[in-house]
């Protein structure tokens, strides 16, 4: 998930709080500075006032897939439910990926069919009807992505700055992170392609990057990860969050947030950056380890361990306070204000 600087949670304000990964308004493609007006502003969800500039949006949580072997399970949800995202559908089973958005929440089923629940106002948990063969799903702001198993890639819900509009011609995608209007798709070959809002560099890929993968999407910064396992970074760094720190290495998997990312290391250890704010986001608890998966919200942050139980850390409407007696977890992701994890059927 991800945070914003004050002028975007001023407009984020004006044009109701966006959504997960992504409410920063701004004229796609063009590069101007987002304006409210350019932002829908009916019955949008609403976020309780924060000490520090609120930030709105939380970074969308790319696709949260389960260990290899595991077929399928469950779904559980805690957090703010204010639009139904922790409302699970009654009677779903058999899935084998979750993804959160900034109010929606996302469900692969084993079926390669995708079910989605919480905040619709702009269809971002309408899927497309006969949407199969799907493997991999991502949760933006307001927009939705599907990976299918021939390499191409569905978008869905808001396309304001062209972040429901795949590149015309994409394959060969084997992974796919949503950011805030953003999105990422890793190719085969280890490259990016990068669309959709664009006000701070977040969807330039750098030049010659290569090698990578794995992705993950901010609110207005990206990530890549690359077989030698370091980190590369580009577009907004208020907060240090396209600051990957010196030395960092052994890196397994990312997850980026509004404004702060965290990285999991071979040894099982974590590491974080970014803006800290007042929650603590970028404070790993001390001891954590045997870490097997991670994922971001917008100011908290899930750690998987290898005995199935999951470590929340950060703060923003409770999506950190993971329910007692949870276990058997196989994956996690991180929304807004809530969090997702599939537990073993």
């Amino acid at each position: 998930m991800i945070g914003h600087p004050e002028a975007l949670t001023r407009i984020t304000r004006a044009a109701l709080i966006g959504g997960l990964l992504a409410v920063v308004a701004a004229c796609s493609g063009s590069g101007a500075t987002p304006t409210t007006a350019s932002v829908p502003a009916t019955t949008a969800p609403t976020t309780p006032t924060l000490a520090p500039p609120t930030p709105a949006v939380t970074s969308a949580s790319a696709a949260t897939t389960s260990p290899a072997g595991v077929r399928s399970g469950t779904v559980v949800a805690w957090g703010q439910n204010d639009h139904g995202q922790t409302t699970v559908p009654t009677g779903l089973t058999g899935v084998t990926a979750i993804a959160a958005g900034s109010h929606h929440s996302l469900a692969l089923k084993s079926d390669g069919t995708v079910v989605a629940w919480g905040y619709n106002q702009l269809n971002q948990t309408t899927v497309p009807p006969g949407l199969s063969g799907v493997i991999a799903i991502a949760g933006g702001y307001y927009h939705s992505l599907a990976l299918k198993s021939d390499g191409t890639v569905v978008a869905w819900g808001q396309n304001t700055y062209g972040q429901a509009k795949v590149p015309a011609g994409l394959s060969g995608v084997t992974a796919i992170a949503a950011g805030g209007y953003h999105n990422l798709a890793l190719r085969s070959d280890g490259t990016v392609v990068s669309w959709g809002l664009d006000t701070s560099g977040q969807a330039k890929v750098p030049a010659g990057l290569s090698g990578v993968i794995a992705v993950a999407a901010g609110l207005l910064y990206s990530l890549a990860l690359k077989s030698d396992g370091t980190v590369v970074a580009w577009g907004q760094n208020t907060y240090g969050q396209a600051d990957v720190p010196a030395g960092l290495s052994g890196v397994t998997a990312i997850a980026a947030g509004n404004q702060h990312n965290i990285a999991l290391k071979s040894d099982g250890t974590v590491v974080a950056w970014g803006s800290d704010g007042l929650y603590g986001q970028a404070k790993v608890p001390a001891g954590l380890s045997g870490v097997t998966a991670i994922d971001a919200g917008e100011w908290h942050n899930l750690a998987l361990k290898s005995d199935g139980t999951v470590v929340g850390w950060g703060d923003y409407h409770q999506g950190n306070t993971v329910p007692p007696g949870l276990s058997g977890v196989i994956a996690v992701a991180g929304g807004l204000n809530f969090s997702l994890a599939m537990v073993r059927s």
